[in-house]
């Protein structure tokens, strides 16, 4: 599978088990537009039948894994205008990439560099383990743009660092989360040289990829079943507060002082 952003890998490592999904739009950003979103779901969806591939390695490019969302997207600024519920359903696109990857039967990697912001860091979550460079960092920045933090990440960030680390990576917006800090609160697994995350990541999925699949997928799977379990009633109800989020003026304050590089001030409106 090749598409505009995102390009598939297979046969890959040990007895061709292990795969690898590039996403990578050649701007040193790597902002997620609904094409490149809907390029990873299909990715992810992909495997579904591939009985092959034991190991997915997802990476991103050279300099960053993510942006997060594209706030400059056109698909994006459309939805601002359209009534609620296609509103709703329209936002319901980014936690269907992101538990696309959670569902897949083969155990997921993600390799990290450089910066990965929002919806990147909401993507990485859904994988089953996270290795990134040494000056890599993350940041959730969607409570300061004037919304919540939504695609199903709380949960799994929950699962991931415990309460308290959690409610601080997504309520003090602006603190970048440097990668020695992601390791100590268990939002990575790994901490490598710059420039050797994917490498690291591919040698980690060789390891798992020389183990018997079957048992590997069980294993994969009656983890995820019992650490998730709750997901869907923590946040079944992301995408209605996004749009709700979305009608507030802290919202379009939010985000206008992200467009014009200033500090935004909040009323509670």
């Amino acid at each position: 599978m090749t598409g505009q952003f995102v390009t598939i890998e297979r046969g890959l490592g040990p007895d061709g088990r292990v795969a690898v999904v590039r996403f990578d739009r050649k701007d040193g950003i790597n902002a997620l537009s609904h094409r490149a979103m809907t390029e990873l779901r299909d990715a992810a969806r992909s495997f579904d039948d591939d009985l092959d591939t034991s190991v997915v390695v997802l990476t991103g490019s050279a300099k960053a894994f993510s942006a997060g969302f594209d706030l400059k997207d056109p698909d994006g600024l459309k939805r601002d205008a359209l009534p609620i519920g296609e509103r709703i359903q329209r936002q319901r696109l980014g936690p269907k990439m992101c538990k696309a990857w959670q569902e897949m039967d083969q155990v997921t990697i993600a390799a990290i560099e450089g910066h990965c912001i929002g919806g990147g860091a909401a993507l990485v979550v859904s994988l089953d383990f996270r290795t990134c460079g040494r000056s890599a960092h993350f940041r959730i920045p969607e409570v300061e743009l004037g919304m919540n933090m939504s695609w199903g990440s709380i949960p799994r960030m929950l699962a991931l660092m415990g309460p308290a680390r959690t409610k601080q990576a997504v309520i003090l917006a602006s603190d970048r989360i440097a990668a020695a800090d992601a390791l100590d609160w268990g939002l990575v697994e790994k901490v490598t040289e710059d420039g050797q995350a994917f490498v690291d990541a591919f040698a980690f999925a060789e390891r798992i990829a020389r183990q018997p699949p079957i048992p590997v997928r069980m294993t994969k799977s009656s983890v995820n079943r019992l650490a998730h379990a709750l997901d869907d009633l923590a946040a079944h109800m992301d995408a209605d507060q996004n749009v709700l989020t979305g009608l507030t003026e802290d919202y379009r304050e939010g985000t206008q002082a992200f467009r014009e590089k200033r500090k935004p001030k909040f009323r509670g409106r």
